[in-house]
């Protein structure tokens, strides 16, 4: 494995205190599962305690009075201890089932409060396998070993503190030989929780690259990939086994091991304490007592050393949780808000605060001004370079450039997906950084190339876009995108159920209904980055018809590489390299004959 020091855990205790620190949320259920374990525990001790008495009161001449006290005290412990048990176990899974319940909670909230960088950075394929892998693997791990983790503390400090009471030279001979235990786990502990770790990371690799693979089916088919992928697949694999056969191997160790010292320990143990019994310092039933104590100490600490497969898996699954949960959230310390007009519910206003609850009102008419905007997505390495530009109320702008060249940045910076780095962006006049950004978006429709539909209804998907439209206004949306038609023809209408990604429908179906999601939304800007790229001529028209009832009165921002679709815009950008080198409408560009007339006249193409 390649830098394997580098996949050790960071913190395990750390991890273990913040995982623990979930059950807060269901105190009731820890602590009376916590009391039933101790109480468990505490006569499993007190059984064990009773067979001295139990052995010594019987003797050459029967059993004695005393015998069958001892023995119903017995039955009374093991009854509490079983009922006890089976109560505590019970609530440790409860406790187990609802802390995994929190922290999915907590990592989908997570997820939805952080910037589209983040996505932008991160394999999706490794974010589902924290979702699954690793929240799997710690749900095990809770259920597992939560409870097994009390009984087994509080089972050996009973045990020690009886067995020293019996003979503090016995308990020595235990305490040397769990100490020598402790060095063992601790030893292929270190190694199994570095293996285990990589594979977690292989696991999310893998399930990456399949999630790649899956829906990239077509791509694959078309251009004969199939040896390859087949042969990044065995790679990985091959890595993932190797991770994951040395995470095993110290795993499995553990158990032969503490299993063989356990037994040395008994043996030990029975020798030295015959001994003392036939020298008179200890009764048959005092050595009976001390031994089963033996075996109560071992056991826990052998079946917990069984789990640390589970735990080690399950820390490293933890980490990569709670490192997605202290990523930095979107910020957003925008106080302008949108607010109804008192004297028309259909215009928006955005609402200034002064002080003193009051509030300076200004219509939102969706006038955009850049002002020297400078724009990087890493330090260092700029993107946009002292763009300004500005869109009036209801006019089309439209930017035409290169691969890379900004067109799309600018469209990302209007709606706040990054922040500039210097330089203004006005919104009506209001600096944009002072918008709270879910009332700036809410002004927004954007129909990307790349259509993303949920699987449900197709009445679902267009509802999207406005959480609360009614019926009508989804059929007219529909119809304002030319998307009416199609749907009416499918099996159920408007109620027809979507497969994951709305696979069922065709590319340029598919992107009608993106556009009939934006259009219900009713917004004020509107954002188009290449809609139409991906769809045949015909369907190209139908969009262009509907985009045309959809974009009178609004302002709209426009990315194509086809040309013909920005003939009508009221201003063209021509951008390369991060800057505007053109601008003006189709007919000052073509008399300009600079870059933009060169793309029209086929002397150059865009790459």
């Amino acid at each position: 494995m390649k830098e394997q020091k580098n996949l050790r855990p960071d913190n395990p205790v750390k991890t273990l205190k913040r995982l623990f620190s979930y059950f807060k949320y269901n105190k009731a259920m820890f602590f009376i599962g916590l009391l039933a374990l101790i109480i468990s525990t505490l006569c499993q001790t007190g059984a064990n305690a009773i067979i001295s008495p139990i052995i010594d009161s019987i003797s050459d001449a029967g059993f004695s009075g005393d015998f069958f006290g001892y023995l119903r005290i017995m039955i009374i412990l093991v009854i509490l201890l079983a009922v006890t048990q089976y109560i505590g176990y019970r609530l440790m899974a409860r406790l187990a089932q609802t802390t995994v319940h929190k922290i999915r909670h907590d990592l989908f909230d997570k997820m939805e409060s952080l910037p589209i960088s983040f996505f932008d950075t991160n394999s999706h394929g490794d974010l589902m396998s924290t979702y699954t892998n690793d929240v799997d693997m710690l749900n095990m791990a809770l259920e597992q070993s939560a409870a097994q983790f009390v009984m087994a503390f509080f089972t050996v400090v009973g045990s020690f503190t009886m067995m020293f009471l019996l003979s503090p030279i016995l308990t020595l001979i235990a305490i040397a030989t769990l100490v020598f235990m402790f060095f063992i786990i601790r030893f292929i502990g270190s190694k199994s929780s570095k293996y285990f770790r990589a594979q977690q990371v292989q696991v999310a690799s893998m399930n990456g690259y399949v999630e790649e693979m899956m829906s990239g089916q077509k791509v694959v088919k078309v251009f004969n990939y199939e040896d390859r992928a087949i042969d990044d697949f065995t790679n990985r694999n091959e890595e993932l086994r190797e991770a994951a056969s040395k995470a095993s191997a110290y795993g499995v160790m553990l158990m032969p091991i503490m299993g063989n010292l356990s037994y040395m320990q008994y043996a030990i143990t029975a020798i030295v304490g015959a001994l003392m019994v036939i020298s008179g310092r200890l009764t048959v039933g005092n050595i009976a007592a001390f031994l089963q104590y033996t075996r109560t100490v071992s056991q826990p600490i052998t079946m917990f050393s069984n789990q640390l497969n589970t735990l080690f898996a399950a820390i490293a699954g933890a980490e990569r949780i709670f490192k997605i949960m202290d990523e930095t959230p979107e910020t957003d310390e925008g106080v302008v808000r949108i607010c109804d007009d008192p004297e028309d519910q259909d215009k928006k206003l955005w609402c200034l605060p002064l002080g003193k609850n009051k509030d300076k009102k200004v219509p939102v008419t969706g006038h955009i001004e850049f002002k020297n905007v400078n724009f990087s997505y890493v330090p260092g390495k700029q993107i946009l370079k002292n763009i300004s530009l500005f869109a009036k109320p209801g006019q089309r702008i439209a930017f035409v450039g290169s691969t890379g060249a900004g067109k799309t940045t600018i469209t990302n910076l209007i709606n706040r997906f990054y922040e500039i780095d210097d330089g203004l962006i006005l919104y009506d006049g209001i600096d944009i950084q002072k918008i709270n950004k879910t009332d700036l978006r809410s002004t927004m429709s954007i129909v990307l190339q790349d259509v993303h539909l949920f699987k449900g209804t197709v009445r679902d998907n267009i509802r999207y876009g406005k959480l609360d439209a009614t019926d009508e206004e989804i059929v007219e949306a529909a119809k304002i995108a030319n998307a009416h038609y199609f749907i009416k023809h499918l099996p159920k209408g408007y109620d027809t159920e979507l497969i994951t990604d709305g696979q069922n429908l065709s590319q340029g179906e598919r992107q009608l209904l993106s556009i009939a999601r934006a259009a219900v939304a009713d917004p004020t800007i509107i954002i188009l980055d290449e809609a139409t790229s991906s769809v045949d001529t015909r369907t190209e028209k139908l969009i262009q018809e509907g985009m045309e009832k959809l974009m009178e009165g609004r302002t709209t921002f426009v990315i194509a590489h086809r040309l013909s679709t920005v003939r009508n815009s009221n201003a063209i950008m021509v951008m390369e390299n991060g800057e505007i080198i053109e601008r003006g409408d189709h007919d000052d560009l073509m008399k300009q004959r600079g870059r933009y007339y060169a793309l029209n006249t086929g002397q150059i193409e865009l790459k």
